[in-house]
């Protein structure tokens, strides 16, 4: 990996301002966030937790979602089944039961790991429906995006090693040959 700490900082706080302006999303909302910290190291999903690396991005991303005052869910690996560290507050507002589990390194995952440490009043909740997303690494995060997921480019794809896939999501439409449609929730 090329980019230092403060370098994958700024990529992934850019990532999450580039996607944020792009899904519009309102404040209270919800953005997902998986991430691999072994594939931005250059490894294999899976193989090289860094807490480090973790951090760096959390931040980034973490600082855009605050000032928008949104909600971050951050999604731990398959050895949990994929479980979301949330705040209480998210999860009390949107209805989303807690489960029992702390994430570590390497069962949760590095960025899970660092959400469950940095949020004030952490929960682990199984499922989530978010606004939009963001997947560094691989990470498989539509099973917690609302129903229609709209991939959305950014000038960025990668952080560090790491495919950065993203989206946002719209309401369904409904209707026939004769319904119109808001623009604005395209």
């Amino acid at each position: 990996m090329a980019e230092s700490f403060d370098e994958l900082r700024k990529l992934a706080g850019q990532a999450a301002d580039e996607l944020l302006a792009v899904a519009k999303v309102r404040p209270g909302g919800l953005m997902v966030v998986g991430c691999s910290s072994s594939e931005i190291g250059g490894h294999r999903i899976g193989t090289d937790s860094n807490v480090e690396t973790a951090a760096a991005v959390f931040d980034g991303i973490y600082e855009q979602i605050q000032k928008r005052g949104l909600y971050l869910a951050a999604q731990c690996c398959e050895h949990l089944n994929r479980a979301l560290i949330v705040e209480r507050e998210a999860a009390e507002k949107f209805g989303y039961e807690q489960v029992n589990v702390v994430p570590q390194p390497k069962a949760g995952g590095s960025f899970g790991t660092t959400a469950y440490a940095r949020f004030q009043d952490p929960v682990a909740v199984e499922h989530v429906r978010a606004d939009c997303g963001l997947d560094i690494g691989g990470t498989l995060i539509g099973m917690h995006l609302k129903e229609v997921a709209v991939p959305v480019r950014l000038s960025i794809d990668h952080i560090g090693e790491a495919v950065l896939l993203c989206a946002r999501t719209r309401p369904k439409f409904v209707g026939g040959a004769r319904a119109h449609y808001d623009e604005n929730l395209m």
